[in-house]
C-alpha cells in the first residue's frame, strides 16, 4: 500500500510539471554537451592529453559511475519509469529529463576517458617542446593502462551489483543507491585535487579546457538546483555531488585563467626587435675608403673644380681600380679568353 501511494505521489508530479522545467532540463543537457564537447575538441585539436592528471580522470570516472548507478538505483527514480504508464508522453519525457542529464554527463567524461588514452603521449602533438618539459614527472604508459583497466571494473561492479539488486532483493535497491552516491560524493571531493597539483606544477592549463571549465562552474550549480528540485532533500545523495564538483573545479579554473593570463603577457613583452637594416650607401655621404692615392685622387685639382667634376673623376679611379686587382688569367678576368 505504501509503494502504491509513493507512486501516485510521483505520478501526480510528472502531471504538475510545466514547459518552464521541462525547457530548463533540456538546456541543462544542451549545456553539458556543449561543455564537453569543448574538452574533447581541445585535446584532438593539440594532438595530446597533456596537462590532464590521469588520477583527475580516474575519480571523475568511477565518481560518474556511481552517480548513474545512484540515480538509476533511487526509488523516486524508479517511480518515475514506473509512473510512465500513468501520464503522457511528454509528461514522461519531462520526468525522466534528470536521468537524461546524469547519463550525458557519464558519456561525455567516459568520452574524455577514450581520447585521454587514444592521445596519451603522441608523437603528433601539436604543441610546443617547452610546456612538456615543464613536468619532468610525466606519468607512464602503465599508469594510463592501470587508470582505464579501474574505470572499466568499477563501472562493471556497479552495473552488475545494481541488476542483481533489482532483479533479485529490489527492498535493498535504496541503500545501494545511497552508498554509490557517498561513494560519488566522496571521489568528486577529491576528484579536482590532483588536477590542482598537476596544474600548479604545470603552471599552465596544458589541454585542460578553460571554456569548459567556465561554462561546467556555474552550470554545475544550476544542475544542482534542477535535480534538487526534482528530488528534494530525499535525493541529497544525487545532486550534493555537484554542489562539491562546482567548488573544485572552480578552484582549477582560476589557477588555469591565472597560468594564462602570465604566459600571454610574459610572450607580449619579450615580442622579437625588429633586425637593423644595413644603411644605403649614398656616393655624397658615404666616404670612400682607398688603399693609397691613385692616378686621380691625388691630383684632384687637374680633374675637376666642382663637386660633380670631381665625384665623376672619383668614380672613374674606383672602376679602374677594381680591374687592376682582378687576375688577368682568371676566369672571367680581363686577359682570360673564356677557354683553356
Amino acid at each position: 500500500m505504501g509503494t502504491f501511494v509513493v507512486m501516485e505521489d510521483r505520478c501526480q508530479l510528472l502531471r504538475e510539471g510545466g514547459f518552464a522545467n521541462f525547457f530548463v532540463s533540456i538546456l541543462i543537457i544542451l549545456g553539458i554537451m556543449l561543455s564537453y564537447m569543448t574538452q574533447h575538441y581541445r585535446i584532438i585539436s593539440r594532438g595530446s592529453s597533456e596537462g590532464i592528471s590521469p588520477y583527475f580522470i580516474l575519480l571523475g570516472v568511477t565518481s560518474a559511475n556511481a552517480q548513474f548507478g545512484n540515480i538509476l538505483s533511487l526509488p523516486a527514480s524508479r517511480a518515475d519509469v514506473a509512473c510512465c504508464k500513468e501520464v503522457s508522453p511528454f509528461e514522461c519525457v519531462a520526468g525522466l529529463l534528470g536521468i537524461a542529464q546524469i547519463g550525458t554527463q557519464w558519456v561525455c567524461f567516459a568520452t574524455i576517458l577514450v581520447l585521454f588514452l587514444v592521445f596519451f603521449r603522441s608523437d603528433d602533438a601539436n604543441i610546443a617542446e617547452e610546456e612538456l618539459e615543464r613536468d619532468p614527472d610525466q606519468p607512464s604508459w602503465r599508469t594510463a593502462l592501470i587508470v582505464g583497466g579501474i574505470c572499466l571494473l568499477h563501472g562493471l561492479f556497479v552495473v552488475i551489483v545494481s541488476a542483481a539488486l533489482a532483479f533479485g532483493a529490489p527492498s535493498y535497491l535504496g541503500a545501494w543507491a545511497n552508498a554509490l552516491g557517498v561513494m560519488a560524493a566522496a571521489l568528486a571531493a577529491v576528484q579536482y585535487i590532483p588536477q590542482i597539483w598537476t596544474t600548479y606544477k604545470l603552471k599552465h592549463a596544458g589541454s585542460l579546457s578553460i571554456l569548459m571549465m567556465t561554462i561546467q562552474t556555474p552550470g554545475g550549480l544550476l544542475f544542482a538546483a534542477s535535480l534538487a528540485a526534482r528530488l528534494g532533500w530525499a535525493g541529497w545523495s544525487s545532486w550534493g555531488v555537484y554542489v562539491l564538483t562546482a567548488v573544485m573545479q572552480g578552484i582549477v579554473l582560476t589557477m588555469a585563467i591565472r597560468y594564462e593570463w602570465a604566459s600571454y603577457r610574459n610572450d607580449g613583452s619579450h615580442s622579437p626587435s625588429p633586425t637593423p637594416q644595413r644603411p644605403a650607401f649614398n656616393r655624397r655621404t658615404t666616404p670612400r675608403v682607398l688603399p693609397s692615392p691613385g692616378p686621380y685622387s691625388a691630383h684632384l685639382q687637374a680633374y675637376g673644380e666642382t663637386q660633380e667634376e670631381i665625384e665623376r673623376a672619383l668614380d672613374r679611379e674606383s672602376v679602374q681600380g677594381l680591374g687592376e686587382n682582378q687576375p688577368l688569367l682568371a676566369p672571367g678576368g680581363i686577359g682570360s679568353s673564356g677557354t683553356r
